[in-house]
C-alpha cells in the first residue's frame, strides 16, 4: 500500500517579482533553479550514514515538478503557469498544477502552499471567523474517489487527507 495523494491546485496569483518568478518556475519543473531561494529556504534530508550516525543535509529539490505519466494517481502529472493577457480581478498568472505528494513531504510542500496563499487573487480568499481562508484546490488519497478542499487558513495549511 502507498501513501500517496493527488494535488491539485487552481488558482490566479497577484503580481510576483522577478526573484519570486523564478523560483515558483523552479518548483514547477519550468525554469532552472534560482541562485538563491527566498521561498522555501531550506530542504532538510536525515539519513543514517555508515557508522550509524545522524546526518542532515540541505538538499534543495523543486516541490510541484512532476511532469508526464501519474505514478497511483491515473492520468498525467503538470504544472502550468500562464500571465493572464488580459487584467482582470482575478490575478496576473494563472498556476494550475496537478501532482502526487507523499505525507512525508507536506512540511515542505506546505511552505511553499502557505507562500502561495500570500499571492493568492482575491477570487480565491474568504474570511471565516476573523480567519484569513484561501482555497487552493483539493487533495484526495489516491484509493479515494472524492477529494477535500486544500485551503490555507491564517497562513497553515490545513490538510485533511
Amino acid at each position: 500500500m502507498a501513501d500517496i495523494y493527488e494535488l491539485t491546485l487552481a488558482l490566479d496569483l497577484d503580481e510576483l517579482s522577478e526573484e519570486e518568478l523564478a523560483e515558483l518556475r523552479w518548483h514547477l519543473g519550468l525554469g532552472p533553479r534560482p541562485e538563491t531561494l527566498r521561498i522555501v529556504t531550506e530542504f532538510p534530508n536525515a539519513y543514517h550514514d555508515d557508522d550509524g550516525h545522524l546526518v542532515i543535509e540541505d538538499e534543495p529539490r523543486p516541490l510541484l515538478a512532476g511532469h508526464g505519466e501519474a505514478f497511483k494517481i491515473d492520468g498525467a502529472l503538470v504544472s502550468v503557469l500562464l500571465r493572464r493577457e488580459r487584467t482582470t480581478w482575478f490575478g496576473v498568472w494563472a498556476l494550475t498544477s496537478r501532482q502526487e505528494i507523499h505525507p512525508d513531504d507536506f512540511d515542505l510542500t506546505g511552505r511553499l502552499l502557505g507562500w502561495l496563499a500570500t499571492k493568492a487573487g482575491d477570487s480565491r480568499r474568504n474570511t471565516v471567523g476573523g480567519a484569513d481562508i484561501v482555497d487552493l484546490g483539493s487533495i484526495r488519497f489516491y484509493e479515494s474517489r472524492r477529494p477535500v478542499p486544500l485551503v490555507v487558513r491564517d497562513g497553515v495549511v490545513i490538510w485533511r487527507p
